[in-house]
C-alpha cells in the first residue's frame, strides 16, 4: 500500500524534527519546509495528502500559503497550526479551505488524532470519486453506438484502461468518432469530475499553438496583455484531448514531450516552471508510424503517446452499426429540432448500409438531419441525397465453380477495393491511402502491381 505523504510546514527547526520522527513512526512518509514560500513550491509539486502549516512565518504565513494553495486547484488537506490560536484565525484559516485547526502546544496523539480524521475524509473523498467513476463508466460507454465486434472490441479496451492515467492514441479516419471515445474514456475515469480540456492541433496557427498549450507571461510577444494560463493548467488533475496530434510542428513536439516526461509546464516567456497532474489522450486520422518514416514526428513522441492504441474502424467496414447509429441521430436532431417523427424507416436500412459513409460517423449523422428537416418528420428514400440512394452494394467477387481459393481471389479484391478508392478520391493517393488504410508508398507499389490506371 502506498504510504501518505504529509508535508509540515514551520519556521521552528526543532518542531519539524520531532513531527517527522513521530510522523515517520506512524508510517507516513514527511516532507519538510521552513516557511509558507519553500511550502508552497514543495506542496505544488509533491503533492502531499495532506499538509500541517503554521500560522506565524516568515515571507509567508500560513493563511497566506492556504489561500495561495487553494487558488493553485492542489487537492491535499490542510491542518492548521499555531501557538497564537485565536477563534478568528481559525475561522479565517476554514473559510481559506483549511481542514481543520489544532493549537499549540499539543501532544503527539492530538496531532495524530487530527490527521486520521483527515486521512478517513480523504479516503470517504476518494470512495465517493470511485463510484462516481463506475457510475461514469456505464454511462459513458453506453452513450457510443455500435454493436458490431470491431467496435465492441475498442470499447471493451477503452473501458478496461479508463480508471488508470495512462497515455491514450486514438486513430481512425476523420469522423469515426475519436473525441466521443475520449470523453466517454474521461467520464469513466476517477477524474470525471475534473475538467475535460481539448484541442485541435491542427486547427491553430502555429504561432499561437505554444502559448495555447503552455501559457503565457504578460508581456511574451505582441499582444500578450496580461499573462494566460494554458490548456495543460486548465485541464490540471483533469483530462487534456489533443486532437490530430499528427499535425504538430516539430518544433512544439519536442516541448510537449518534455511536458509529458517532466509533467511540467513552462509559459512562454516565464523563468518559472509550474507541476501539472493532467492525463493525456491523443487522436489522430494520420498514419503516424508513416509520419515517423517520413521524418515529420519524431519517434520517442511517438512512443510516449502510444501506450495503449485503439483504432476505430471506419463505418463501411461494420455496416451492422449503421442502423443503431441512424436512429439514435434521429432522435437527437427530432428533439433538438422539435420534429415529431417516428422510427427510422425500415426500407431505408439496405440503402443507408449499402453506401460506403467516406465521412463515416459524422457524414450519417448530417444525412439524418438534412432527411429529417427537409421531410418535417416522415422520412422517404427520397429525402436522402443522391449520392446515398445510388450507391452500389459492397462489392462481391464472383466465385467460379468449385475454386475457393483465396491465394487466387485476395489479389482481385484488392485490385477492385484500390480501384474504388481512387475513384472515390478523384486520383487522390493520399486521401485513398487513408480509406485503404495502407501507407502511400505501399498503395503507389500496388498502383503499379496490378497496372491500376
Amino acid at each position: 500500500m502506498t504510504r501518505e505523504r504529509i508535508l509540515v510546514i514551520d519556521d521552528e527547526a526543532g518542531l519539524r524534527h520531532t513531527l517527522q520522527l513521530i510522523l515517520g513512526d506512524e508510517g507516513y512518509e514527511v516532507l519538510t519546509a521552513n516557511d509558507g514560500e519553500e511550502g508552497l513550491r514543495i506542496a505544488l509539486a509533491e503533492r502531499p495528502d495532506l499538509i500541517l502549516c503554521d500560522v506565524r512565518m516568515p515571507r509567508l504565513d500560513g493563511l497566506g500559503f492556504v489561500e495561495r494553495y487553494q487558488a493553485a486547484g492542489a487537492g491535499g488537506l490542510i491542518i492548521v497550526m499555531s501557538a497564537y490560536g485565536t477563534l478568528d484565525s481559525a475561522i479565517q484559516a476554514m473559510r481559506l479551505g483549511a481542514y481543520d485547526y489544532i493549537s499549540k502546544p499539543f501532544n503527539a496523539d492530538e496531532v495524530l488524532l487530527a490527521l486520521r480524521k483527515a486521512g478517513e475524509r480523504e479516503s470517504l473523498r476518494r470512495e465517493v470519486r470511485r463510484l462516481r467513476a463506475r457510475v461514469g463508466e456505464a454511462e459513458g460507454f453506453e452513450q457510443v453506438i455500435g454493436h458490431s465486434p470491431a467496435i465492441r472490441e475498442v470499447l471493451d479496451l477503452a473501458a478496461r484502461v479508463a480508471p488508470y492515467p495512462t497515455t491514450v492514441l486514438i486513430t481512425g479516419e476523420s469522423g469515426t468518432g475519436k473525441e466521443a471515445i475520449a470523453r466517454a474514456i474521461h467520464r469513466a475515469s476517477p477524474r470525471a469530475g475534473m475538467p475535460f480540456v481539448g484541442i485541435n492541433c491542427g486547427a491553430i496557427p502555429e504561432n499561437l499553438l505554444e502559448s495555447e498549450l503552455f501559457g503565457h507571461e504578460k508581456g511574451a510577444f505582441t499582444g500578450a496583455e496580461r499573462a494566460r494560463e494554458g490548456l495543460f493548467l486548465e485541464a490540471d488533475n483533469g483530462t487534456l484531448f489533443l486532437d490530430e496530434i499528427g499535425e504538430l510542428p516539430m518544433p512544439l513536439q519536442v516541448k510537449l514531450l518534455r511536458a509529458l516526461q517532466e509533467r511540467r509546464v513552462r509559459p512562454v516567456g516565464g523563468s518559472q516552471e509550474r507541476p501539472i497532474d493532467v492525463r493525456v489522450l491523443a487522436a489522430t486520422s494520420r498514419d503516424l508510424v508513416e509520419e515517423v518514416e517520413e521524418g515529420r514526428f519524431r519517434e520517442d513522441l511517438f512512443y510516449r503517446i502510444n501506450v495503449i492504441h485503439l483504432h476505430l474502424p471506419p463505418l463501411r467496414t461494420r455496416p451492422e452499426d449503421v442502423a443503431a447509429l441512424a436512429e439514435h441521430f434521429l432522435r437527437r436532431h427530432a428533439e433538438r429540432l422539435g420534429i415529431e417523427t417516428g422510427p427510422v424507416p425500415p426500407p431505408l436500412i439496405p440503402v443507408l448500409a449499402h453506401y460506403s459513409w467516406p465521412g463515416n460517423v459524422r457524414e450519417l449523422e448530417n444525412v439524418v438531419e438534412r432527411a429529417l428537416v427537409l421531410s418535417g418528420g416522415a422520412i422517404e428514400e427520397q429525402h436522402l441525397p443522391p449520392h446515398v440512394r445510388t450507391a452500389s452494394p459492397p462489392f462481391q467477387i464472383p466465385v467460379d465453380g468449385d475454386d475457393l481459393s483465396v491465394k487466387r481471389r485476395l489479389p482481385a479484391l484488392e485490385r477492385e477495393l484500390i480501384a474504388r478508392a481512387l475513384e472515390r478520391t478523384r486520383g487522390n493517393r493520399t486521401r485513398a491511402a487513408e480509406l485503404l488504410e495502407l501507407s502511400t508508398r505501399a498503395l503507389s507499389y500496388k498502383i503499379q502491381e496490378y497496372a491500376i490506371d
